[in-house]
């Protein structure tokens, strides 16, 4: 990378993906459908190997596309029979009537094993399709969509275990990543190099929002705080169409949702708020895209130190990205940009992620309210959490840090006892 833009640019060039349903399942299937290519020829069984982190996020939520089915073996097999794997993200868009019938009929027949892998954090997916004495292997490790390694009896096909320190590895180009540098970026990329990742996030997002507004999906987040508050106030609009994506997406809308840190739910926090605030402003294209820049990358920046998944809820770190981008789009510099975040991060940095469901719209819309309410402290009454006020440092990039890793090594045994509790049911 040449310089600092380049390296930001590839960061959202790489991470706005869009995604079709809740990335965990998704990602099973992904992994699934690249091992039932490898091998070659129809499967007699496969084996799924997870971490907590992934059995956690799909327990509870609809398979995209599935017809409602819920669970791994229903993902894996989905994925196997009728997945697209060089659609990655997407893989489960090619599924028809007929594999979605044949896997209501096996998914309880014992042919798709799960495992719970031991000892190994954040996400990690493992699937191998057999049939005799053929096997293929299929692994995802910290990344939802790009296979980690591939291999069929014992014999790798793809290796990319050996990218993890190169220059433009993502993860070592999101150490990069600072609020200085980033508001700089917002402010003076060229508006092209980023246009086309941001207006696919603005309409993806924003279709699955609206179709969340109009028809019932979980317990209805967005449609409540629609009905039953004031729809005039940006606030609440901003809240219920991120809910409402989230609302659509955690019970099986088929639509793809662009992601942020591996999440949709993430994607739609981090952008639809933004959008509303835009609109509300009547700001110009280009403002809204800067924003949703800066809102995206503050996001990104959070995540970098605790990981893709945890038991920090992500909605929060989202929201803190949101409140950047709308406090931006108020006309704050930024002094007023980190005491929105820090404001954030001290209301809600509690949250806890006990998986992916329809109560996730919910934290959404929590997590905004304080977000909003964080970055009017910064902007109308000029009030920011001192440091000292729990993990808040005297530093913006000190209580990134701090929040980050209370979320990655704090809430470790929280995380387990989190995931023992959800499987005693």
């Amino acid at each position: 990378m040449n310089t600092i833009f380049d390296a930001y640019t590839k960061i959202l060039t790489e991470e706005l993906k869009p995604a079709l349903g809740c990335t965990e399942p998704v990602a099973i299937a992904f992994a699934s459908a690249s091992a039932a290519k490898a091998l070659g020829t129809s499967f007699t069984s496969i084996t799924v190997k997870c971490s907590g982190n992934v059995v956690k996020n799909v327990k509870s939520v609809t398979v995209p596309n599935s017809g409602g089915m819920k669970g791994i073996e229903a993902a894996a097999l989905l994925g196997a029979l009728g997945g697209n794997a060089s659609l990655h993200l997407e893989v489960l868009s090619t599924v028809t009537d007929e594999i979605r019938n044949k896997v209501k009929e096996i998914v309880n027949s014992g042919i798709c094993k799960v495992i719970l892998a031991e000892d190994i954090p954040g996400l990690y997916i493992s699937v191998t399709a057999e049939n005799g004495s053929d096997s293929a292997t299929a692994v995802l490790k910290e990344c939802h969509d790009e296979l980690y390694s591939l291999s069929k009896n014992g014999k790798l096909i793809i290796n990319n275990g050996t990218k993890e320190n190169s220059d433009d590895n993502l993860d070592e180009l999101r150490k990069l990543l600072n609020l200085k540098d980033i508001l700089s970026y917002a402010k003076n990329v060229e508006i092209d190099e980023i246009r086309k990742p941001l207006k696919r996030q603005v309409e993806l997002n924003r279709a699955i929002a609206e179709e969340g507004l109009r028809k019932n999906y979980g317990c209805s987040i967005g449609k409540t705080l629609k009905k039953l508050y004031d729809w005039d106030d940006v606030r609440i609009r901003a809240r219920a169409y991120a809910s409402a994506g989230s609302d659509a997406r955690m019970s099986g809308c088929s639509l793809p949702v662009v992601i942020n840190s591996g999440s949709g739910n993430q994607g739609l926090t981090v952008s639809l708020p933004v959008v509303e605030y835009g609109e509300y402003l009547r700001s110009t294209e280009e403002e809204v895209l800067r924003a949703l820049a800066l809102s995206n990358l503050v996001a990104i920046h959070q995540k970098k130190y605790i990981g893709p998944l945890s038991a920090y809820c992500g909605a929060v770190s989202a929201s803190a990205g949101a409140s950047a981008g709308i406090a931006y789009l108020m006309g704050g510099e930024e002094a007023e940009i980190s005491k929105a975040i820090s404001n954030t991060l001290a209301m809600v940095g509690g949250i806890v992620c006990d998986g992916a469901k329809a109560s996730c719209a919910a934290k959404i819309s929590s997590s905004l309210e304080a977000a909003i309410l964080a970055m009017e402290m910064s902007l109308e009454e000029k009030t920011a959490f001192q440091s000292g006020d729990g993990l808040v440092k005297k530093d913006i990039e000190k209580t990134i840090e701090a929040f980050g890793k209370m979320g990655k090594e704090g809430m470790r045994e929280t995380d387990k006892e989190i995931l023992n509790l959800m499987l005693e049911d």
